[in-house]
């Protein structure tokens, strides 16, 4: 057993099993596949984050695997679980067709669902997203739906029977990091399925904060494809998310503004 396998087993351990529309993953870290320099270097950035899910945005890639230069020729379905994403789509109509065409080119039956209603800021539009919701469901999808940071359109997609909400930790590709830590810990408290902040990460440091919200899980692309290194990069991010889940789960002390020793006055040699 590699010291690797040890670690990871040792971390399984202290955690409870992550679990997203009755499939259960190890790692609680999902990436994208866009905007690497070329496919060797996404698919080993991909494993250097030791990421399960990965995303594909149906809208931009091409669909045939038989096609060398396209992203799916290089993804095994039997290595990643593959999440098709509907990036791209403006309107629930294009949403909705987008993901009954992943689902006919042989994609599962998960949509990673986005409707974005505003160019500049990449913002979703909630009312489109929520009508999408509504219709993939009915169609038997295990609809993931990225939104923003708002409690009360994370419970109406719970209620339209979203697999997993994903509301943004900052706009998409802006590496600002959790912009509103509070609204996000309230989406994650009050909701029952899973909660996986989608957008904005930039470094390592945001995973670890982000994940110390007591979200379920992170989802991010830019952060690994646009940096430097991007496999250097991935590996940080695996250790982040990890360092994040289990500084939740085990409890920060409280935040004081004055100080206070760390070992006992009681009983000091004069």
């Amino acid at each position: 057993m590699t010291e690797s396998t040890q670690e990871l087993e040792t971390l399984q351990a202290l955690d409870t099993p992550f679990e997203i529309g009755g499939v259960r993953f190890t790692s609680r870290l999902i990436v994208g596949t866009g905007k690497y320099a070329d496919n060797r270097v996404m698919v080993d950035a991909i494993r250097a984050s030791g990421a399960e899910m990965v995303t594909v945005a149906v809208r931009r890639v091409d669909l045939d695997r038989s096609n060398e230069e396209g992203i799916l020729h290089h993804l095994d379905p039997d290595e990643f679980f593959l999440l098709a994403n509907t990036a791209g789509c403006t309107t629930a109509e294009d949403a909705v067709r987008y993901a009954r065409l992943a689902r006919a080119a042989g994609f599962n039956e998960f949509v990673k669902l986005e409707v974005i209603g505003d160019e500049r800021t990449l913002l979703p539009d909630v009312y489109g997203t929520l009508e999408a919701a509504r219709i993939l469901v009915d169609e038997g999808f295990k609809v993931m739906a990225y939104t923003n940071d708002d409690l009360i359109t994370a419970l109406k997609l719970e209620d339209a029977g979203c697999v997993a909400v994903m509301p943004l930790a900052s706009p998409i590709g802006s590496g600002l990091g959790v912009v509103n830590p509070y609204f996000i810990r309230e989406i994650k408290r009050r909701l029952s399925v899973p909660v996986i902040v989608d957008a904005g990460v930039g470094t390592s440091s945001d995973a670890c904060i982000t994940m110390e919200q007591g979200v379920d899980g992170v989802l991010m692309n830019t952060a690994l494809a646009a940096a430097d290194d991007p496999v250097r990069m991935a590996h940080a991010m695996k250790h982040a998310v990890w360092a994040g889940r289990m500084a939740y789960l085990a409890g920060r002390m409280p935040a004081r503004e004055i100080a206070v020793p760390s070992s006992p006055t009681e009983g000091m040699l004069d």
